[in-house]
């Protein structure tokens, strides 16, 4: 299996998350629970990235997979090709 980054989305996911649950974003893009991990990383040298709701509220996942503060969408899939 590659080692290459799968981009399921050029944009952000919003999920409502709840203060004080974890969650584990996919940072191999290719989970089918996106942007959720799922497992499908095994075989590569990725692993799903914890993050912790500080409150509830809408969160906006990175989708390119290629956001300089990861697990947050920062607007890098404007440069995503």
């Amino acid at each position: 299996m590659s080692d290459q980054v799968e981009i399921p989305q050029k944009g952000p996911y919003a999920v409502p998350v709840e203060a004080g649950k974890s969650y584990y974003w996919c940072s191999c893009g290719r989970s089918a629970n996106q942007p959720f991990c799922d497992g499908s990383h095994k075989g590569t040298s990725f692993q799903p990235v914890k993050f912790v709701a500080e409150k509830s509220e809408n969160a906006y996942f990175c989708g390119c997979k290629h956001s300089e503060h990861p697990v947050m969408c920062d607007g890098s899939h404007r440069n995503v090709r």
